[in-house]
């Protein structure tokens, strides 16, 4: 009964609700008599409520139980839905993500009590039904009945007591104290009974020592009971008190206690037998404590919860992996039997045959278990309509958010490390890239500002854009910043193109706002947001008119676990090159190479290329002296070709990437490793950083 073996699941589904509160608040701002929306954010709220107060977490439980209350005022027509109801909902979901992140990181929701937001929830309230009474409050039901009340609701069942117990009963009288017999209701919609029974139980077990229950511990620790449990307790505590703890714990509905009353008996004990009696009770009256106490997790061992560790897979996707893995189990038997037949001369055919087998099962093994880690890219771009809503409100802007291509499937490591570029670039096109309301009108454009977020798949990568029809980048403007802050010369100004120029919005501390703001601005952005990229191995380019808008076009892996390599030689080294960055191979003959400002091209069918010669640059020994021809591998980073000048091809792989860790600390040029089929090592090289 340890609640929490439940945390994940409560992280998870939380989650799920205040992304479908969010994203139903957003229709409601626009739709305030959509009918679907109001009972559909009902529904998340009161699931929220349960799931708050099964887990404990009773500010959390408070919070939603008031916003409940709003939403079912407007779901009876009673109240409407107006633009300042909606902001203090929205501080609502923004104070329940923050008891989230609390919950998250110590498993606790801390001590944020909200008070403001839910008094100016409750004066939504009394202003939308037109009355001045408070509403009820909503802290968990306090034992506000009357003595009298709760009779009438609910009677205590009594429980027949064993002789100890009678003797227990007894012995807290001698010694000033009593005993009560207790039935406790549990709500109906309550989702884990078992979980209310087991807090009741702990709290209790501070004052007291429960003797008996029905059913018994272990059944209620199964869930094999209906509403309700019955407890005796004996402590020294008064029955008020008692009282008032038990209806403490959430989704408790009432609370039947008295004072227990026993049998008239015989007086024909001996003292002898009294104290053995005695004895033998207080052992057994500990047993139900005990096993209670077993269960509960001591406080200090509180655990930080694991999040983001589970990802939700198609039955049919586990389906594909468990035939395979059966397929794989049979080459393995044929494998064994082909090692113990005693004509294993005659076997080679069939070896070779098991072998092609393997590859076979293995190739489509990778394949389903990637699917299995593909997320849609949904999951992290659900967040930002809000965010928009947000910052047009904050920096007094109409803005509209459109997004595409929500199902696009990403691996879960990118998923999981794309979420901040991304928002970085939307901030920055509603701060830099939109004109103000006034500027959009006077310019002839439509007042509100339109940002896009379109994903979809390309070959091995996935590219995601994010446009806005804003004022674009001012070239002009950047090349003097750039100059003025020392990061070009005038002279070098003059050779670049508008490409380039761009490119220096990328280098870290450039910004060219006029005022630092908390939306965008600090000189800390675009140069994080292109790094980032590139650790995933993907890349950012931009294209820009002026007047029109400003477009962020980012290629990620579809994968960073297993990819098609090439695999090249350097004297007596291997390296693989991804071959998702690779154009094409070319034999150059060495008179075709050329010389620019002192570096090496080549004329590539009406390109100039430059040439990066891997050797020099990784420092390996040439073992090819005044070869009459170069092998040059032609590598794509964005719009950029570059030629890697290798020794020998050895031909495509597949290969499984590991994390180099802290062996080589600052080589940007390797991003990772491969074991190779003789156990040897290989570097994979990063394109992006080598051009």
């Amino acid at each position: 009964m340890d609640v929490s073996q439940y945390l994940e699941i409560f992280i998870d589904e939380t989650k799920e609700h205040l992304q479908s509160l969010n994203e139903q608040l957003l229709i409601l701002e626009k739709e305030p008599e959509n009918e679907d929306t109001i009972n559909e954010i009902f529904r998340a709220a009161h699931s929220l409520k349960g799931m708050a107060g099964t887990m404990g977490y009773k500010r959390m439980q408070r919070l939603t139980h008031d916003m409940e209350n709003v939403f079912s005022e407007i779901r009876a027509g009673k109240m409407k839905v107006k633009a300042d109801l909606v902001d203090v909902l929205f501080k609502g979901l923004d104070a329940l993500e923050n008891y989230l992140d609390c919950i998250i990181n110590s498993a606790d929701e801390g001590t944020e009590d909200n008070n403001d937001i839910i008094d100016a929830l409750n004066k939504c309230l009394n202003d939308g039904l037109g009355t001045t009474e408070t509403k009820e409050e909503a802290a968990p039901a306090a034992p506000a009945q009357t003595a009298a009340a709760t009779q009438t609701a609910v009677a205590v069942k009594h429980l027949d007591l064993a002789e100890h117990e009678v003797r227990a009963v007894e012995k807290i009288r001698e010694d000033g104290g009593n005993a009560y017999s207790i039935t406790v209701f549990i709500q109906e919609t309550c989702i884990l009974k078992a979980a209310r029974a087991f807090l009741v139980f702990k709290d209790l077990e501070e004052f007291g020592d429960i003797i008996k229950s029905s059913p018994e511990v272990q059944d209620i620790e199964d869930e094999k009971f209906d509403l309700d449990f019955s407890l005796v307790i004996v402590t020294k505590e008064p029955m008020d008190k008692i009282k008032s703890v038990i209806a403490n714990v959430s989704e408790i509905r009432d609370v039947a206690i008295e004072e227990v009353v026993l049998p008239a008996k015989t007086e024909t004990t001996t003292e002898v037998e009294k104290t053995d009696a005695n004895a033998e009770a207080a052992k057994k009256e500990a047993a139900p404590a005990q096993a209670a106490a077993k269960a509960a997790p001591a406080k200090k061992e509180t655990q930080k919860p694991v999040v983001n560790r589970s990802v939700r897979v198609d039955i049919e996707k586990l389906d594909d992996l468990m035939n395979l893995v059966s397929e794989l189990i049979i080459a393995k038997n044929g494998l064994v039997s082909m090692n113990n037949t005693e004509t294993k001369v005659e076997t080679g055919t069939g070896f070779n045959e098991q072998i092609e087998y393997l590859e076979r099962i293995t190739t489509n093994l990778h394949q389903s278990v990637m699917k299995v880690r593909m997320v849609p890219i949904e999951s992290v771009v659900n967040r930002f309509p809000r965010m928009i809503r947000d910052l047009s409100k904050k920096l007094n802007k109409k803005m509209e958010l459109y997004m595409t291509g929500e199902d696009t499937e990403l691996d879960r490591t990118v998923i999981d490390e794309i979420g901040d570029p991304l928002m970085h670039l939307l901030r920055n096109a509603a701060d830099h890239g939109l004109e103000s309301n006034e500027e959009r009108i006077r310019l002839g454009k439509p007042e509100v500002g339109s940002i896009f977020l379109d994903a979809y798949q390309e070959g091995n990568n996935v590219v995601i854009e994010v446009r806005d029809d804003g004022g674009g980048i001012n070239v002009e403007k950047v090349k003097n910043k750039a100059i003025a802050k020392g990061t070009i010369t005038a002279e070098q100004a003059e050779t670049m193109s508008d490409k380039d120029i761009i490119d220096l919005l990328f280098r870290p501390s450039f910004s060219t706002a006029e005022k630092i703001s908390d939306v965008s601005g600090r000189g800390v952005g675009l140069d994080v947001v292109k790094t980032k990229i590139e650790t995933l191995g993907g890349s950012i380019e931009t294209k820009t008119t002026l007047g029109q808008g400003s477009n962020f076009i980012i290629r990620l892996p579809l994968t960073l676990a297993i990819i098609q390599a090439l695999m090249v030689e350097l004297g007596d080294e291997q390296y693989a090159i991804p071959l998702g960055s690779i154009e094409t191979i070319e034999s150059v003959p060495l008179e075709e190479v050329k010389y620019v400002q002192s570096k090496e091209v080549i004329n590539l069918r009406g390109s100039v290329i430059p040439l990066i010669r891997l050797g020099q640059v990784l420092d390996v020994p040439e073992t090819i002296e005044n070869p009459s021809e170069l092998t040059v591998v032609i590598v794509k980073k964005g719009d950029k070709l570059a030629g890697l000048v290798v020794d020998n091809l050895i031909g495509q792989l597949e290969i499984v990437i590991k994390s180099i860790g802290k062996y080589i600390n600052n080589s940007k040029m390797i991003s990772g490793a491969t074991i190779l089929g003789d156990g040897e090592i290989a570097l994979i090289l990063d394109v992006n950083s080598l051009v």
